[in-house]
């Protein structure tokens, strides 16, 4: 499944909505989404969002989608 994460760029500082950036990733659950993030990041993650097969297609229309891919 894929997940579009919502997350600000570093834990350090207070979160402000202004600095929300979002990736893509594919996984197999938001539990193991949520663990690859914290394990290659230090991104402070606001929400996860699996998508829809609907949404994912929207989303792919987006110029700026693309999956990211952490190493493992």
């Amino acid at each position: 499944m894929i997940f579009k994460v919502f997350f600000q760029p570093s834990k350090e500082i207070n979160p402000r909505r202004e600095n929300t950036k979002s990736l893509y990733l594919e996984a197999e659950s938001e539990v193991e989404a949520q663990k690859i993030v914290e394990a290659q990041t230090n991104y402070n993650i606001e929400f996860l969002e699996g998508l829809s097969p609907k949404a994912l297609e929207y989303e792919q229309q987006s110029p700026h989608f693309k999956i990211t891919e952490f190493n493992k």
